[in-house]
C-alpha cells in the first residue's frame, strides 16, 4: 500500500498547472505529505535566445528571475492557503528529463501535472508534457483537468485483472480516501463480434458472457477488499462494449466522476508501445482528472 510522504508538481506556470497546484496542495493538507513545485526552463530555448537576441544576457536572466518569482509567489499563496509548506524549484535543462530528475531526488509518491480538457486538440495531448511525464516515470503519475473545489468524491477505477489493477484500486483508495468508488470491468468476449457466424448457439454465448460477469464481479471484490474498501464505498460495474476506453467515458459521465484511476498498461503491454492504448486513449478523451498507477504486482 502506497503512502502519500512527498509531492511534486510540475507547473509551466498556466491556468492548467495553477489547478494542479491547488489539487497537489489539498492532497498534501490531507496526507501531511511534502509538497514540491518544480518549473523547467528549455535549456535550448536559452540557448536559442542568447544566439539571437542576448549579447550580455539580459533577458535570459530577466526571464529566469521572472519565472522565479513567479512561481515563489505561488508557493507562498498556496502556502498560506492551506497552511502548509511549499518548496519552490526553477530549473534549466529538458522539462521531463528535469522534473524525473527531482521526482527522484524527492522521493515522489505521486507527480501532478495539469493538462488540457477532454476532447481539446487531442491529437495533440499526445507528445505533451503530461503524457511524457507518464511515459517517462516509473512513479504515479496524476493529470490535473478540474479546478478542485473539495476532496475527491467519486472514483472511477477500471480493472482487468492483470498485475496493474490491484495497484491501482489501492492508490485510489490513498488519494481519495473519503470518496464513493466505481470499480469496472469491461466484459468482451476473444472474437464476440465473430462468434455468431461458428455456429456456437446465442444461448451458449449468453450464458458464457453471464459467467464472465459473475466472475469479474467477485474478483472485484477481492480487489476491493484488499484496498480495505468497505462495502457501502463501491460499486461494481461490468459493462459489455468491443471497445474498454469508450465504456470508461462513458461510465465516467454515468456516475460524474470526479477521478479515473487507471493502470499504465492492460493485459496485452507487451503487444502495445510506451502506454497502454487504453489508458492512452482515456487520457485524451476522458473529463476527469485522470490518475495513472504506474506499479504493479507482478513486476
Amino acid at each position: 500500500m502506497i503512502e502519500l510522504r512527498s509531492l511534486v508538481v510540475a507547473s509551466d506556470l498556466s491556468a492548467p498547472a495553477r489547478r494542479a497546484a491547488d489539487r497537489a496542495a489539498m492532497l498534501a493538507r490531507a496526507s501531511s505529505a511534502s509538497l514540491t513545485l518544480v518549473h523547467a526552463i528549455s535549456g535550448s530555448a536559452l540557448d536559442e535566445l542568447r544566439r539571437w537576441l542576448d549579447t550580455n544576457g539580459g533577458a535570459t536572466q530577466s526571464i529566469l528571475d521572472d519565472s522565479r518569482e513567479r512561481l515563489q509567489k505561488l508557493a507562498s499563496e498556496l502556502g498560506a492557503r492551506y497552511q502548509i509548506s511549499v518548496d519552490a524549484l526553477t530549473i534549466t535543462g529538458h522539462a521531463v528529463e528535469e522534473i524525473a530528475r527531482i521526482a527522484d531526488e524527492r522521493a515522489a509518491d505521486l507527480v501532478i501535472t495539469g493538462t488540457l480538457g477532454a476532447g481539446f486538440l487531442r491529437n495533440r495531448l499526445l507528445g505533451s508534457t503530461a503524457e511524457r511525464l507518464v511515459k517517462k516515470l516509473s512513479r504515479p503519475v496524476l493529470m490535473v483537468r478540474r479546478a478542485p473545489r473539495e476532496s475527491y468524491r467519486s472514483v472511477l477505477v477500471p480493472v482487468d485483472f492483470s498485475g496493474w489493477s490491484g495497484p491501482s484500486v489501492e492508490t485510489a483508495a490513498v488519494v481519495a480516501p473519503g470518496a464513493d468508488f466505481v470499480l469496472m470491468h469491461a466484459v468482451e468476449l476473444p472474437f464476440e463480434d465473430r462468434l455468431p457466424f461458428t455456429g456456437i448457439d446465442a444461448s451458449v454465448i449468453d450464458e458464457i458472457r453471464a459467467a464472465t460477469r459473475t466472475e469479474a464481479m467477485r474478483r472485484m471484490g477481492d480487489l476491493a477488499a484488499r484496498a480495505g474498501l468497505a462495502n457501502d464505498r463501491w460499486a461494481a460495474l461490468t459493462p459489455a462494449g468491443t471497445d474498454p476506453s469508450i465504456q470508461i467515458v462513458a461510465q465516467e459521465q454515468e456516475h460524474d466522476c470526479d477521478l479515473i484511476v487507471i493502470g499504465k498498461h492492460g493485459r496485452n503491454a507487451l503487444e502495445e508501445f510506451v502506454l497502454g492504448s487504453t489508458t492512452n486513449r482515456v487520457i485524451a478523451e476522458s473529463s476527469a482528472d485522470v490518475l495513472v498507477s504506474t506499479r504493479r504486482d507482478d513486476a
